[in-house]
């Protein structure tokens, strides 16, 4: 007997219907970050993820540097439509915390 096994993520019992549909102007704001943060040399090569929620912006990943952090807040925040920031980047090699 075959029983397929889901991927992680996928789950078959919900519906797709449910699921609220992504906000044009979260996407957009999303877009426009991702540029801006690509098209600057000093956050060029690092490794940021963008996500956007009700004109909020998370940026998540590794940056090499404070200054690059830092940048990537500024640039964030000068994107039209922006309503908050949560700058939650790390600096490579950095440690959350002791166990």
């Amino acid at each position: 007997m075959y029983v397929p096994w889901p991927l992680p993520g996928e789950n078959w019992f919900d519906d797709a219907s449910d699921q609220p549909e992504p906000d044009h102007e979260d996407l957009r704001i999303e877009a426009l970050v991702a540029q801006r943060l690509s098209s600057d040399w000093t956050t060029r090569s690092q490794q940021i993820v963008v996500a956007v929620q009700n004109r909020v912006v998370i940026l998540l990943g590794l940056v090499s540097d404070t200054n690059a952090r830092q940048v990537a807040g500024e640039l964030t925040w000068d994107v039209p439509g922006v309503f908050d920031v949560c700058n939650t980047l790390r600096l490579v090699g950095q440690r959350r915390g002791r166990r």
